[in-house]
């Protein structure tokens, strides 16, 4: 078989559309050379596509079906949201939305839900037509646990840091949020994803914030204000807690793996300082604390609050048991 002839630079390297090849002026019999691996019915790809971005990858089974948008988890990876790490050896599936009433679609590699779409419910990423974060949120209900949909709708509404993530503004709004659990009375997950917004607060940073801050509660913890800055008495910044107790003076640190580099380390150091300097105490949690439901974690910021005088029951800030994270 003669050498076939070279792609042309836009498709070169990526999935692409039979139609989007076509526009670019290349021949059906240039489509079926085995050189081409077919991904599915009208779309081919060129070579292996694990290192391309998931906008590139998704990009083509989004296009080759009219009116869908990307959706569930494959919506949440392309807006930044937490998700589950796909297991070792398991495929990469895209998850698409469909209109409710549109035909149904079998595709591999695609899994295509077809369900009511409001307007404003969809947007573009990158060029690609993918579900809101609030309407990814409510679609996540359907198959992920309490609390990590807790996570995704932390993720949704926290306030970003612009100079790290060149946005100034959250994913959506608390408001937004409950707006369109009520838009979708009967959905699947709508029971969970009320219990979610009931649970949700602006301030965490990360999903495994989320889980301590989860975890405290459940043991009958006080509520914490999540990273507020403290300030001392001569008016300078103080330290800057992932969960804090005012009432208390105890400020909890969640440290992840980066934790054990040297920058970091230096960082942590001064941290710990500016702890000292405004009299609170700090509690250092790792991801071996929250190992058994996080029992660890709760007995380490338990003991600092008993110490700091807190008993059960005195603050007004004592929180309720939070439901249970079944899926």
């Amino acid at each position: 078989m003669k050498t076939p002839r070279r792609l042309p630079q836009q498709l070169s390297g990526r999935p692409f559309t039979v139609a989007e090849a076509a526009h670019a002026g290349v021949s059906k019999g240039r489509l079926r050379h085995r050189s081409l691996r077919v991904l599915g019915r009208g779309i081919r790809g060129q070579g292996t596509t694990a290192a391309l971005a998931l906008g590139a990858r998704v990009r083509p089974f989004v296009e080759v079906n009219d009116q869908c948008a990307a959706s569930h988890s494959t919506a949440a990876e392309l807006h930044g949201l937490p998700t589950r790490k796909r297991g070792r050896g398991e495929d990469e599936v895209f998850h698409v939305i469909r209109p409710e009433g549109a035909a149904h679609l079998k595709r591999p590699h695609v899994v295509v839900h077809r369900a009511k779409l409001l307007p404003g419910e969809t947007m573009l990423v990158g060029g690609i037509p993918v579900t809101s974060p609030a309407r990814t949120w409510l679609d996540l209900a359907e198959r992920i646990t309490l609390d990590e949909l807790v996570a995704v709708g932390d993720a949704c509404v926290r306030i970003p840091y612009p100079e790290l993530e060149g946005r100034e503004e959250p994913h959506c709004t608390l408001e937004e949020l409950r707006d369109i659990v009520a838009r979708h009375r009967g959905k699947r997950g709508i029971r969970k994803a009320r219990l979610a917004l009931a649970l949700i607060r602006v301030g965490s940073d990360s999903p495994q914030e989320t889980a301590l801050r989860l975890a405290l509660l459940r043991a009958g913890l006080p509520e914490p204000v999540l990273n507020a800055r403290v300030v001392r008495r001569d008016g300078q910044r103080g330290p800057k807690p992932d969960i804090g107790y005012p009432e208390y003076g105890v400020g909890v640190e969640y440290e992840g793996e980066h934790h054990g580099t040297e920058p970091q380390i230096v960082r942590d150091i001064a941290r710990s300082e500016s702890y000292d300097d405004v009299g609170w105490a700090e509690v250092r949690i790792s991801k071996r604390h929250m190992a058994n439901d996080a029992k660890a974690a709760v007995a380490k910021v338990r003991t600092a609050l008993f110490l700091r005088g807190w008993r059960p029951g005195n603050a007004s800030r004592d929180a309720s048991t939070p439901s249970s994270t079944a899926p």
